[in-house]
């Protein structure tokens, strides 16, 4: 009787290792190395040197990366003379996917620079500007170009971010259609902070 219920023990026993599932080894954590971030430096807006190319005031890559398509045309330059009488020591406009064999004016996209002897000049002809186009029936608000402040002022043809950073004053401009107005205004302001930040390398 004794050797029965051993046995009957011994099955039990081993009829509960035999329920007991393995468990699967733990496979060692291998750590993932991530490279060092790298830290880019954001360009700044500054009162730059006027740049004799508009490649240097907005390169046309960057320009349709803003637009968020591309236009077709080229890129033009004028370079402007001094102006004593106005306080101006220098001035570039670039005119923007301008169409074949049409003149510089039927450019969609205007952006400008213009350097003067000094700060309270360069405030003022700013000023003198949105006067004028509020004369003209414009209207007016501020916008943020970068870290500064703009005007964003709203004509009848056209939509322009204008301001001044230094001695430098910067207007850029854009016929109606070329982006709804809902978002215009932001468009241009990231051209006119583009403007005022030196290309990298450049």
């Amino acid at each position: 009787m004794r050797a029965t219920v051993l046995a009957a023990m011994v099955v039990l026993v081993c009829a509960g290792c035999a329920a007991v599932q393995p468990q699967p080894v733990a496979q060692p954590q291998i750590p993932t190395i991530l490279p060092p971030t790298t830290i880019s430096r954001v360009p700044q807006m500054v009162d730059r040197p006027i740049p004799d190319d508009c490649e240097l005031v907005v390169p046309v890559e960057l320009f349709h990366q803003k637009l968020g398509r591309e236009l077709p045309g080229e890129l033009k330059t004028i370079i402007g003379i001094p102006e004593p009488s106005l306080g101006r020591t220098g001035k570039i406009d670039c005119y923007y996917a301008v169409p074949e064999r049409k003149p510089i004016a039927a450019a969609p996209v205007i952006i400008g620079l213009a350097a003067y002897t000094d700060a309270p000049t360069a405030a003022a002809r700013v000023e003198e500007s949105v006067t004028a186009e509020r004369q003209e029936g414009a209207t007016v608000r501020e916008v943020d170009v970068g870290k500064k402040k703009g005007q964003f002022v709203s004509t009848k043809d056209e939509r322009l971010v204008m301001g001044s950073l230094g001695k430098t004053t910067f207007v850029a401009r854009a016929k109606l259609g070329v982006l709804p107005d809902d978002a215009i205004a932001g468009f241009l302001a990231a051209l006119a902070q583009q403007a005022m930040t030196p290309v990298e390398g450049a």
